[in-house]
């Protein structure tokens, strides 16, 4: 579409009275310069390109005015003698909170003197029309503005809704009363009207932004979304739409008429449904994990409408160990140790999360699995005892401890001990020892043992 398009007004022809001037206009500008002609009693009296006419005008001639090529096309008549009102519009399409200007040209008979002028709505057929500068509602809300000569405008500030009426010019001369006819005023708010408000994604909303009334002058509409205006969306269509939605169109929307940025219409509330997304798993608690404790794994997935279901596997295991958001794991041990993962799934779609590895630690994992070297071990600490035992036994006499010393042939006998270079689980460290001659067994263990680095 092209935009902004073009703007189309159509207007009539209106004679004004001016002191002894009558002039032919209209509500906008031509867009060439034309030929006025002038009419006194339906009869052409003078053909101009000045849309001005003045004459020794007679109280019971009337004029009109028409365009050359278009005669058949006549502004209403004026008397000179007679009673007119002439509104410059007889309907006004206008914003609520906005400001009217309803505006009015008269005569009357040339002997009579102004004396009021007021504006009204109601008149009840047994009364006069009450002025409304003294309807209750209305103080500080109109101004009258006007000559008392020839023109008459009546002022409507922060319009309501129930301002929509009928408004008539009233004039009281010296010598009678006349009023004129009605212009209709139409107050209208801006309602956005949005078809759907709730889509999956790629599909289309469209945006209506409507009054009860076509604006005069044509106004340009302004979007909104979140309270604040949408980049290029300024159009001269009441329709805004929104092609292929994504997620990222969720929010609420509003419209509002150039000018009257202040004005806006109420929020309508799009909503946009996808697929679980950006699955993810946290591990509660942290860090390492040691046997016999507790571990909770939690599922977090961004969708719309939520995700209904959770299904939690642990990796290369095909049954599910879990269908709730948060998977708890209690008395854990090594059997436990793996990946997990969860599966996110509502009525739009299915994600999977990136799994997340468990590992558990032993309490105390430097204790080595029995067998041979757990025995050997034993032995060892058992040697360790006897010498110790065995000193202290010594401390009493030399005597004594002569009678304890034991001789072995370096060639026959051998004792295991425990080399303590490394602390180490694997016990592979075990080694030989061969007492030297005229030396006892603990004697042994004491050159070749070393304390734990």
């Amino acid at each position: 579409m092209g935009s902004p398009g073009v703007t189309l007004s159509v207007t009539g022809l209106q004679v004004k009275l001016t002191g002894k001037t009558l002039t032919c206009s209209t509500s906008c500008t031509l867009t060439y310069n034309p030929t006025y002609i002038w009419f006194k009693n339906g009869d052409k009296v003078k053909e101009d390109t000045s849309s001005l006419y003045s004459d020794s005008f007679s109280d019971a001639d009337s004029y009109s005015c028409a365009v050359k090529g278009h005669e058949d096309l006549h502004s209403p008549a004026v008397c000179m003698n007679c009673w007119i009102v002439t509104y410059t519009h007889q309907s006004i399409c206008t914003l609520k909170g906005s400001t009217v200007n309803i505006s009015c040209s008269y005569t009357h008979p040339s002997a009579h003197e102004v004396k009021k002028t007021f504006w009204f709505t109601k008149w009840e057929s047994d009364m006069d029309p009450e002025d409304l500068s003294s309807v209750p509602g209305y103080e500080g809300h109109i101004e009258y503005l006007g000559d008392l000569k020839s023109e008459g405008t009546l002022r409507i500030t922060d319009l309501r809704l129930s301002d929509s009426a009928g408004y008539r010019f009233r004039l009281i001369t010296s010598r009678g009363k006349f009023a004129g006819s009605s212009v209709s005023l139409t107050v209208t708010d801006v309602v956005l009207k949005m078809d759907p408000t709730s889509v999956s994604e790629r599909e289309r909303v469209t945006l209506t932004c409507r009054t009860k009334c076509t604006l005069d002058p044509i106004k340009a509409f302004i979007w909104y979304k979140n309270g604040q205006p949408i980049p290029n969306s300024k159009t001269y269509s009441l329709v805004y739409s929104l092609f292929s939605v994504s997620s990222e169109d969720t929010g609420r929307y509003s419209c509002a008429v150039e000018g009257h940025e202040d004005l806006p219409s109420a929020e309508e509330t799009l909503t946009v449904r996808y697929g679980p997304r950006s699955t993810s798993v946290s591990v509660s608690p942290s860090g390492e994990i040691v046997e016999g404790s507790s571990v909770t794994l939690t599922c977090s997935s961004d969708a719309n409408p939520p995700v209904d279901k959770y299904t939690w596997y642990k990796k290369n295991i095909a049954s599910p160990k879990a269908s709730e958001q948060s998977y708890s794991i209690t008395n854990i041990s090594s059997e436990d140790r793996g990946e997990y993962y969860c599966e996110a799934s509502n009525s739009k779609g299915t994600e999977t999360s990136i799994p997340v590895h468990i590992n558990v630690m032993s309490v105390f994992p430097w204790v080595p699995v029995v067998g041979v070297g757990a025995v050997l071990t034993a032995g060892a600490l058992l040697v360790i005892i006897y010498c110790t035992l065995k000193r202290r036994s010594t401390r009493g006499s030399d005597a004594t401890a002569d009678t304890h010393s034991v001789h072995h042939d370096p060639n026959s006998d051998t004792y295991t001990g425990l080399n303590m270079k490394t602390w180490s689980p694997d016990y592979d460290t075990l080694e030989s020892v061969h007492p030297e001659p005229n030396s006892d067994m603990c004697t042994a263990m004491k050159k070749k043992t070393r304390s734990p680095e």
